[in-house]
């Protein structure tokens, strides 16, 4: 039987297309039952709940509100005394489910586990997606991770059953597009600990991106904080046309607002350019926010999107959302503390990088430019897929192009390899043909799985070290991320201009305006591809991939070995002693960009992320030293003599002294991966200062009871030397909005102070004294 919103909708229908007319109240809709997801029958939407909390933060504001505004203050644990200023207070908020992937869940269980709860208080899921490592092909790779993995996929399916959570087998696909398909709906506040968690936002919620220790409070029922974000709208008109595509307005995007100009804020898109963009397309730009230091990305409920919950079999939610739509869309005249208009009539297509996902290139100018900078021309490896680019729609645009090659006898000059993101993706484009035409073209279809995106790739063709490029549809392109060498020159694109690049094998090549020569020796050229956004017939789910937690896992056994190298149960943190930080040693003053990959490296060091002291092997071994100039080479104060960073991190705990790690500006931006701040913690580090933060790594520095602090006036990064050290004083009247001062200690004996700011709140400030945040919530059980 239909649920009775579905019912309702229909009436209301049937009823308007007659002569007299009735009014169907919408409260009907709100006494009906609508699950979630298929996965969970007993877990419903609360719409309702959501209105009533807007309707109190319109009348308290008095002001028409933004859409992440409502969603996000619609999850507020209190709406009634819940202070709220844009950019300055944090919000106590009430997520509605958390997702794990399954480097990142394995902390995050762990932590769970030592908090001594029974049971998730809310939908939790974890999905086995990064651990595959592209070698070979898609069921070749796969099998081999079964096997390599296979102690940490136990860990998670037991820990799972026992605490309640789903999960996801190896094989599935990519987290974000699991949770496209199955979890996410307009108006959910879901937290995920994985940064492109914001994909979600192409279907109209509000998904963030957290290290795992936030998503512990919330599967313990704790009420989640988040710094009131500010809100940038983008506003869209015009219609995407020709080659350009989503990707292209997320490049546009990251070009104009940089790695850090998104911090602390939403992207809210908008505008009549929104409707000529599918469901996925929205996901696409969204998921890339990442890259831009976003909280998280959005847009408003439309008809796309419910074209898309009906297609993956959730035709009742979008009956239910579309009840609620004067909820799920912003209040005109609604108020943006940044506003960027593009018009995509005018929008061309865009290339960024190398080494940073905000240098935009329009695909006209990347070869002059490249040519001009000394960039390597010819193109090794054509990647597309990752969790940014690869729905059905993205696949079958790429085949259009591989198709038109295929015609006249071509195929890739360039290797090139295929990720599915997930299962039903994957299954879906062998059913209808566009898995075979991209075989056809030269192509290698992976498994479905994170794969190269993150530095799971067995690369062969080239030696480390060796100049190369490389084009993908991915989000993020740091330097060695892909591949582990410095040297390869990574550019992100779309998936149909990747496909294009790889045909003709060089950067210099532009589709809109350049012919190919075919194999009977006649010019060619490309013309732009045209792809279904949706399979004209029903998705194929292909295979089974989903335990279901039982309904009482009290009973499970979970097991961790004493002896294993991949896991390891956590020991808590010291706690504070009440007194200041003084005659702290300089680990590292870090150069230029550091990302989270740089401070705790994935690729190989996948297979630690379950056990904290041998991924502390990896600390900070990608930062660059600004004594030196190196990477992994610091001085040991005591020996004078250089080493690598773990090394020397390990030398100081051992003899008890603490150190600090001085950053320069957006550090910790990338990865949500909290290891970046467990690993110096664990290592005995206690203060990191830099420039600037990125929003996920600073609020994980304090989840572990470390003092993320900043300069108050950055030139003050120049005043502090490798060999200093440093004191951190005032802490005995730590308090939120108050600074503090750091002595510096010159070898010459001079001393000079600075002033520190940080952003702690009065229940950061606990976590810092208790010495993490999970010792403060087990100090609170015992109260």
């Amino acid at each position: 039987m239909a649920p009775y919103c579905v019912l309702a909708a229909r009436l209301r229908q049937a009823l308007s297309n007659g002569v007299q007319r009735y009014h169907v109240a919408p409260v009907m809709c709100q006494r009906a039952k609508v699950a979630m997801s298929h996965f969970e029958p007993n877990e419903y939407i609360h719409y309702e709940k959501l209105e009533k909390n807007i309707n109190i933060i319109h009348k308290r504001l008095d002001r028409p509100l933004t859409l992440s505004e409502k969603i996000v203050y619609g999850h507020l644990d209190d709406p009634v005394k819940q202070d709220i200023e844009r950019g300055k207070t944090y919000l106590r908020l009430r997520p509605d489910r958390v997702a794990m992937q399954d480097a990142t869940a394995q902390m995050a269980m762990l932590q769970f586990i030592s908090s001594g709860l029974p049971k998730v208080a809310v939908p939790s899921t974890i999905h086995c997606d990064h651990l595959i490592e592209a070698q070979i092909g898609g069921e070749k790779d796969l099998q081999r991770a079964k096997d390599i993995n296979k102690e940490v996929y136990n860990f998670l399916a037991t820990a799972g059953a026992k605490y309640g959570v789903g999960f996801w087998k190896p094989g599935s696909g990519i987290i974000h597009q699991i949770i496209l398909e199955n979890y996410a709906y307009p108006g959910v506040m879901l937290i995920g600990t994985d940064s492109h968690t914001p994909n979600g936002g192409g279907l109209g919620g509000v998904c963030i991106g957290v290290g795992g220790a936030d998503a512990v409070d919330v599967m313990a029922g704790i009420a989640w904080e988040l710094k009131c974000p500010k809100v940038i709208g983008v506003k869209l008109t015009g219609k995407l046309s020709g080659w350009s595509s989503p990707k292209d307005v997320i490049l546009k995007v990251a070009g104009i607002l940089t790695v850090k100009g998104g911090t602390g804020a939403i992207i809210e898109y908008h505008g009549p350019g929104v409707d000529s963009i599918s469901c996925t397309g929205m996901a696409t730009i969204c998921n890339m926010g990442a890259e831009i230091g976003a909280t998280t990305s959005i847009f408003p409920y439309n008809q796309r999107m419910n074209k898309y919950l009906k297609k993956t079999g959730r035709a009742d939610i979008a009956a239910l959302a579309d009840e609620f739509q004067e909820h799920l869309q912003p209040d005109a005249g609604c108020h943006y503390d940044q506003v960027i208009e593009i018009n995509l009539n005018e929008l061309e297509p865009h290339i960024n990088g190398p080494f940073t996902p905000d240098l935009a290139h329009k695909v006209t100018e990347i070869g002059i430019v490249a040519e001009k900078e000394g960039w390597p021309l010819d193109i090794r490896v054509g990647l597309i897929g990752s969790c940014t680019n690869s729905s059905y729609e993205d696949m079958g645009r790429a085949a259009a192009v591989a198709k038109q090659a295929l015609a006249h006898g071509r195929k890739c000059v360039s290797q090139f390899t295929i990720t599915p993101g997930s299962e039903q993706i994957r299954a879906t484009i062998e059913r209808d043909g566009y898995a075979q035409i991209l075989r056809d073209v030269g192509g290698v279809v992976l498994a479905n799985a994170c794969g190269p995106c993150i530095g799971q790739w067995d690369r062969k063709d080239i030696k480390k070290g060796e100049k190369n490029t490389i084009v993908t549809s991915y989000n993020r392109n740091f330097t060695g991320r892909n591949d582990a060498n410095p040297e390869t020159h990574a550019f992100v694109t779309s998936p149909e201009i990747v496909t294009a690049l790889s045909i003709a094998g060089t950067l210099k090549f532009n589709p809109e305006t350049d012919y190919l020569i075919g194999t009977d020796g006649k010019k060619f050229q490309l013309e732009a591809p045209d792809a279904d956004e949706l399979p004209r017939l029903e998705f194929d789910s292909g295979q089974d991939t989903y335990q279901y937690p039982p309904k009482d896992g009290s009973g499970q056994h979970v097991d961790v070995s004493p002896t294993s190298q991949r896991l390891q149960l956590l020991e808590p943190f010291d706690k504070w002693d009440g007194k200041d930080l003084e005659d702290m040693l300089i680990l590292i003053k870090v150069k230029g960009k550091c990302t989270t990959d740089h401070i705790s490296a994935a690729g190989p060091w996948l297979k630690f992320r379950g056990h904290l002291d041998n991924i502390s092997n990896n600390l900070l071994i990608g930062a660059i030293n600004m004594e030196n100039g190196k990477a992994n080479s610091v001085r040991n104060a005591l020996t004078q003599e250089f080493g690598p960073v773990p090394d020397t991190a390990r030398y100081y705990k051992k003899i008890g002294l603490k150190w600090v790690v001085v950053g320069d500006e957006n550090y910790g931006e990338g990865s949500s991966r909290e290891h970046a701040a467990l690993e110096p913690r664990h290592l005995g580090g206690r203060v990191i200062i830099t420039k600037s933060f990125a929003r996920i790594h600073e609020t994980n520095l304090k989840k572990q009871g470390l003092l993320p602090l900043t300069f108050a006036d950055p030139a003050d990064y120049n005043k502090i030397h490798p060999v200093d050290k440093l004191s951190i004083v005032g802490l005995k009247d730590f308090a939120p909005g108050k600074p503090l001062k750091c002595i510096i200690k010159h070898p010459n004996g001079s001393e000079e102070t600075i002033i520190l700011n940080h952003t702690f709140n009065e229940t950061q400030i606990e976590w810092f004294k208790a010495g993490s945040a999970l010792n403060r919530m087990k100090e609170l059980q015992q109260h």
